[in-house]
């Protein structure tokens, strides 16, 4: 689907390339993306989007993961528009923050205690600083290729920041315990903490779950150093588990950073920590006029409810693992090789033979002709809204773009 030169969308990116800088910034520009995906949006309900031109799209992106439990989910919008009656944004927190930090502590098995912030971003500095508070040290530890964030100590692009900012980060390498004892050591005895993802979600790159040797040796490098385990929830956080997902492993961390998922869609993140953390947690200072916002903590009660009664972690391992199945066959039907990696509810598919990325992107541009967003080299999401429908509707489109990949392989050959 080749974007139209008349269509609104375009008229709108004209307009904001004189005002904004770029068009666009950050992970949503959809310059990023292949020909044809839309940059602007008019609405979304359940796991669909419309674009500004009226095209709406099966939806595998989910906001980029903060759309769990469907958009326009009944009981999360009663809550927020409940609470949007009575206040959002005034001189204090409503008792709804009270509420949700209650319902996080009862729910996330390391919880003593939550904090509240806006962003995945702020989640994971405020982690680094009250382990560095706690501590009284400096170093932290961090996986090569790793994601926490878009602020200076761990942004992606070194644009604009400076080896200061840098300073006291270590690289480890994901699921090398070898890697992240070598980097403890260089640390010495100046170990704040170790910052773990969930598992690898690098762009661009096959997903990796953690192995219980690599979780172990993050647990026992903290435990004797005196340092922090802190674990990066922003992307996965209660998708894989409500309790946190490296309860299967039997590992909790000391800290952890939630956001995307929490609030279905409203603006909104949390720390979570254990009680020796508490002081250092007390005493740090990290704030924003728009933090307590009330109608967020609302609809981030009403969504940990929904997710604590309906289970929807299981609802999405088991739709997930219908589109992989699904996928799968279409792609040997189709001659074609492709890997799916990672849990079934965040799925990741590429291509192999591909560095390119050039079978991926018409795989995507194809099946978005069909009405289905995909993405070619980002982890994307399911939420509680893709039912068995949605799955097969999905696998009808891919089904076209797996025979577009093959189709255009056998020319290339």
């Amino acid at each position: 689907m080749t974007k139209l030169a008349n269509s609104f969308d375009t008229a709108l990116r004209e307009r904001a390339s004189r005002v904004v800088p770029g068009g666009m910034w950050g992970h949503q520009h959809a310059a990023k993306l292949p020909e044809g995906y839309p940059q602007f949006f008019s609405r979304a309900d359940g796991c669909r989007v419309w674009d500004v031109d009226g095209r709406p799209y099966l939806d595998f992106m989910c906001s980029w993961g903060p759309n769990m439990l469907g958009h326009h989910h009944p009981e999360v919008e009663e809550a927020a528009q409940r609470q949007a009656r009575l206040g959002d944004c005034m001189n204090g927190p409503a008792e709804a923050m009270v509420e949700l930090a209650e319902l996080l502590v009862d729910t996330v098995a390391h919880a003593d205690w939550a904090q509240f912030q806006k962003n995945g971003s702020d989640a994971t500095t405020t982690c680094v600083t009250i382990a560095r508070a706690a501590t009284g040290r400096r170093k932290l530890l961090a996986a090569r290729g790793a994601y926490h964030g878009a602020v200076p100590w761990c942004s992606p692009s070194l644009i604009g920041v400076t080896a200061e900012d840098r300073a006291h980060i270590l690289l480890y390498d994901y699921n090398d315990p070898e890697s992240l004892r070598a980097a403890a050591e260089e640390a010495g005895d100046d170990l704040a903490g170790v910052i773990v993802s969930a598992f690898r979600h690098d762009l661009g790159r096959d997903q990796e779950l953690p192995t219980a040797a690599f979780a172990q040796a993050a647990r026992e490098i903290c435990d004797a150093k005196g340092a922090a385990l802190i674990m990066d929830e922003v992307r996965a956080g209660f998708r894989l588990n409500l309790a946190g997902s490296w309860e299967h492993l039997g590992i909790r961390p000391d800290l952890a950073a939630w956001s995307k998922a929490i609030a279905n869609g409203y603006p909104l993140a949390a720390v979570t920590g254990r009680e020796w953390l508490r002081k250092a947690a007390s005493q740090i200072f990290v704030t924003g006029s728009f933090w307590c916002g009330a109608v967020p903590m609302a609809a981030g009660v009403a969504t940990l409810t929904v997710l604590r009664r309906d289970g929807v972690v299981e609802h999405l391992a088991a739709m997930g693992q219908s589109l992989r199945d699904g996928l799968a066959e279409l792609a040997r039907r189709h001659g074609l090789g492709l890997r799916q990696t990672g849990p079934a509810q965040m799925p990741m598919i590429l291509f192999e033979d591909d560095a390119d990325f050039r079978k991926g992107e018409l795989f995507c541009r194809t099946a978005l002709a069909e009405g289905v967003y995909f993405h070619p080299r980002h982890n994307m999401f399911l939420c509680a809204a893709h039912g068995e429908a949605e799955i097969a509707e999905a696998l009808a489109a891919a089904d076209i773009g797996l025979a577009a990949v093959a189709e255009h392989s056998r020319v290339a050959a």
